[in-house]
């Protein structure tokens, strides 16, 4: 504040020379987020997000929270060889369980699982109100049968009546409706008593509207709905989300809207009664959630407060965190509505800053008064299935062992042992290159104090391989990214301990120790100590490859003399394969496979040292090729291995059938464009496979991408399956009416034709060759439209937030027209406007009503645009007269129209006397200037729609 403001008397701030600063303090507890405990601060805990499931994570806190409703689902029949993710009684029973008795939040992965929901489905938000009655309907139907068949409608049911009552003569008719929620209206309701006392509104049925009673002919009379009982619980859905037939669009309605803690629908004598209902049950309900929507209505974010004992205890259950709340979070804050920022300087008038609350209550749950004992019962593990509390405890002890394992990790070392039998039994079945997966070897977890020596002790009794017998040799990965042996542990080096061995040969704290435990055998196959390993010698591996059955195995080691050459070898091979002594072997080097297979002759002919063979290097041979041989698909191992690093299994899909396998091809990373499409359509059966079009997968949806690939559009395989930085194995086909080339060559328009006559848009799909012009665009129109007379000409239109910007001249090629964000309309051109005279002009008439936004006030187009004719000398009263009969408007509807010329967005109101042509002296192509109709009518042609569901929404499903 300026000096001068403070000093000056007027103001007020400073008296006797004294200035009185007040300054207030609050101390807030500031929660850490990370460390955070919900159990320990409130006793529960929350469930985890799997990106978009908070409006599901809300229900499901509350449904839980009503005991009656968890102990049925405890209740229901489950045995211990279902599984969660394929049984929504157990996985829903597993997630309750957790909720109660684990100290951290919960994942719902088993839950949506069982639901048949993909990872899609867990980044699609939906309505809560769906998912509850979809939800509601999946446990109703699997309760049938059970001991707890009829819980759903225990909890949730009641029954309203609807009944027209005639005025003048005796008659009525009721029809009984139960119900397991209530939509409640909030635009125009301040609270909810308020949305009750519209919901009972009585309609009068009269003039236009009366009611055809049966054997009375048509009589004035009431039509409206009263109930005849409530349920226990009393789920309230308020309409905070409504479709705006003006504006074409969803909108939220963020409305103050109250709700009371204690709601009685017995007041006013039971108005909301019916005659037959019992008067004996007190509706007094209870408040005992209050699910909040927070955002927009293209997406936003849900929490509930529960009061789980219907105490004065509020929680907040936001995911994974849940707080102690007071009651004006829980109620008045939830309210929505505006509120006003509080003054800064409180000596100025400054008006109040508002702002709209966009985090407002979205889902009532009451409980009754006079069965709160029933509903608030006590639920214990007595109530859990005896295979349910084995299984889930077993997980829970599992789930701690691990813990313990990661906390005790930097204590121990893991060592993973690779032996001979694990190189044949992985080789030619699990893996092709190098010679073993560490993955799929026996692994030793060892304190790091241990010295090796002693844990040498620990494979003799495993392995059954005394310890003066075991070689153990270190693994180590080469520059080429290969894994092989490449020396054995010195005695010294066994004489440390593990940790310290792990951390010197691996040179990180986190690596594992990877050996490989050599054992060599006596005469009777009994273990026996290993050779001396001189400077010499090297150790070999040897694979043996099979052109005729297309198949590579293991078959040994050897030491072999650094010197030596490997034709000196070939009868201990010969041997090992269990070939013929005079059989003649091609012997090859496995040297590496990323990113290529290199794979070389090895000359048997020069020594190991010439050909730069070392410890641990892998020798692949096979008999040698005879001239008949090239009918091998695969004549040697070269050719075989290259095969194998590029060979790749794909699953197709039907593009209509996204989530189910049509059929799975071996294929190859390497094959080309043309080489796919053509297996793919051999599977198919279709002779052409360019009429066969591919669509790449969504690694991270799990759908379809949205645009399907080019004809040759993509050179190989790998490439197709690529998606970001991740690969699937997934590739949806579709077969075309025609060759791919030929329709990328086309343009798909999608026209919406406006009848002349009828009241209605037809919507056609126009394919042309690019090249095209929108004259044939219309004359193809004109083969499949109804016209109101054979020689009527028509007109194409772009369209756009209900304003025309553009009139198309027939010569305009269409390759460049965009039909998807603006809306193509075709329409006959009246036959006033074939002949233009000098002075008539073509003018654009446009819907539009006065909204306020941002304080100022602003146009808001609606509706159906369209052009008109207006005549030299012709007055507003005679156009009037002329577009009434246009749009078939009704007399006491189109009296209260206004009509404005509007320029750049200004309205000036017109006199039913003015000459219009002197307002459009221009002939006025785009739409700048029009003739405006203000009124606030919805449009005529509307749409149906899901009032509760935002635009962005799928429909809910439970597949299972």
């Amino acid at each position: 504040m300026p000096l001068g403001e403070l000093y000056d008397p007027v103001r007020g701030y400073m008296v006797n020379d004294t200035v009185f600063v007040e300054a207030e303090v609050v101390v807030r507890k500031i929660l850490d987020y990370w460390s955070y405990d919900s159990k320990k601060e409130t006793g529960y805990v929350g469930l985890k997000n799997q990106g978009a499931t908070c409006y599901m994570n809300s229900l499901l806190q509350t449904l839980y929270h009503i005991p009656y409703f968890r102990k049925a689902v405890y209740h229901m029949p489950t045995t211990e060889n279902d599984m969660p993710s394929g049984s929504i009684p157990l996985a829903l029973q597993s997630l309750f369980y957790k909720l109660q008795y684990h100290d951290s939040s919960v994942t719902t992965k088993e839950l949506t699982r069982s639901f048949g929901w993909d990872t899609y489905d867990s980044f699609m938000q939906h309505d809560v109100q769906e998912l509850n009655r979809v939800l509601s309907e999946k446990l109703e139907d699997k309760m049938k049968g059970t001991v707890v068949e009829g819980t759903i409608q225990q909890l949730f049911e009641g029954h309203h009546m609807n009944y027209i009552e005639c005025i003048d003569v005796d008659y009525k008719s009721t029809r009984k409706e139960s119900f397991y929620d209530l939509q409640l209206d909030v635009k125009g309701c301040r609270d909810v008593y308020a949305s009750f006392d519209k919901y009972v509104e009585v309609e009068r049925l009269e003039g236009d509207n009366k009611y055809q009673a049966e054997e009375h002919g048509l009589q004035d009379a009431k039509k409206g709905v009263l109930f005849i009982d409530f349920p226990p619980v009393l789920q309230l859905h308020l309409k905070r989300f409504e479709y705006d037939f003006i504006r074409d669009t969803m909108v939220k309605i963020n409305d103050r809207y109250e709700f009371p803690l204690q709601l009685d629908l017995d007041r006013d004598n039971g108005k909301y009664l019916s005659p037959d209902a019992d008067r004996s049950v007190r509706n007094l309900y209870s408040l005992h959630s209050v699910l909040v929507h927070s955002g927009g209505v293209h997406g936003g974010h849900y929490y509930a407060f529960i009061r789980p004992t219907l105490s004065d205890l509020w929680f907040k259950f936001d995911d994974e965190r849940v707080t102690k709340e007071d009651i004006k979070r829980a109620l008045e804050e939830q309210y929505g509505g505006e509120e006003e920022l509080p003054q800064t300087n409180p000596g100025f008038n400054n008006t109040p800053f508002k702002f709209t609350k966009y985090s407002n209550a979205y889902m009532l749950v009451y409980i009754r008064d006079s069965d709160k004992d029933k509903i608030i019962c006590h639920v214990d593990e007595k109530d859990i299935a005896e295979h349910l509390r084995v299984r889930l405890k077993k997980e829970q002890e599992e789930k701690e062992e691990k813990r313990k394992h990661k906390a005790q990790a930097h204590l121990y070392t893991i060592i993973k042992v690779a032996r001979e039998e694990d190189l044949v039994e992985q080789i030619g079945k699990d893996i092709y290159f190098d010679l073993v997966d560490h993955d799929k070897v026996r692994s030793f977890r060892i304190q790091k104090q241990i010295k090796f020596k002693d844990f040498k002790e620990e494979v003799a009794r495993d392995f059954g391989v005394p310890v003066q017998c075991q070689r153990f040799w270190l693994w180590a990965k080469r520059q080429n990214h290969t894994y092989r042996p490449n020396r054995p542990l010195a005695p010294p080096e066994e004489e440390q301990p593990v940790g310290q061995l792990r951390e010197m040969m691996n040179k990180t704290n986190n690596a594992e120790l990877k050996l490989f435990l050599e054992v060599e055998l006596g005469l009777d196959k009994v273990p026996v100590s290993p050779p001396e390993k001189s400077k010499d010698d090297i150790l070999l591996f040897f694979k043996l490859y099979n052109p005729e059955k297309g198949e590579l195995r293991y078959v040994g080691r050897l030491f072999v003399k650094f010197y030596g050459r490997p034709i000196e070898i070939l009868p201990r091979l010969i041997e090992m394969a269990g070939f013929n002594q005079d059989e003649e072997l091609e012997l090859f080097e496995e040297i590496k496979f990323v990113p290529g297979v290199m794979c070389e002759h090895l000359d048997k002919k020069i020594s190991f040292r010439a050909s730069q063979l070392e410890d641990g290097d892998i020798i692949c041979f096979q008999k040698a090729r005879m001239d008949n041989e090239d009918e091998f698909r695969y004549p040697d191992v070269p050719s075989y291995l290259e095969y194998v690093h590029n060979r790749q299994i794909v699953h197709f899909r039907s593009l209509e059938r996204p989530k189910e396998d049509d059929f799975v091809l071996e294929l190859s990373k390497v094959h080309n464009y043309d080489e796919v499409v053509e297996r793919v359509a051999q599977q198919v059966g279709l002779d052409d496979p360019s009429k066969i079009r591919l669509t790449s997968h969504n690694c991270y949806s799990q759908q379809p991408k949205p645009q399907p690939m080019k004809f040759q559009g993509v050179e190989h395989l790998s490439d197709m399956l690529v998606h970001y930085n991740q690969t699937s194995d997934i590739l949806y086909y579709e077969v075309l009416d025609i060759p791919l080339p030929e329709l990328q060559g086309l343009k798909n328009l999608k026209v919406a034709f406006h009848h002349a006559s009828k009241d209605e848009v037809v919507i056609h799909h126009i394919r042309l060759p690019k090249q095209s012009t929108v004259g044939d665009v219309i004359n193809e129109l004109k083969t499949k439209v109804d016209l109101s007379r054979p020689d009527a000409e028509l007109r194409l239109l772009e369209v756009f937030y209900h304003k025309i910007y553009k009139i198309f001249p027939s010569s305009e090629k269409i390759e460049n027209i965009n039909d998807q964000y603006w809306t193509l309309r075709a329409e006959e051109i009246p036959e006033e406007e074939k002949d233009l005279g000098p002075h008539d002009r073509l003018i654009h008439v446009y819907h539009f009503m006065k909204e306020t936004a941002q304080s100022q006030l602003q146009v808001q187009n609606f509706g159906e645009p369209f052009l008109l004719l207006i005549h030299e000398g012709e007055t507003l009263a005679e156009v009037k007269m002329r577009i009434q009969k246009k749009l078939q408007v009704p007399d006491d509807a189109f009296s209260k129209w206004k009509f404005a010329f509007l320029s750049l967005g200004r309205p000036e109101y017109l006199e039913d006397s003015e000459i219009l042509s002197n307002r459009f002296q221009r002939r006025d192509v785009y739409g700048e200037q029009y003739l405006g109709l203000e009124h606030s009518d919805a449009p005529k042609r509307s749409y149906v729609v899901n009032q509760n569901r935002h635009t962005h929404e799928k429909p809910v499903k439970i597949y299972n």
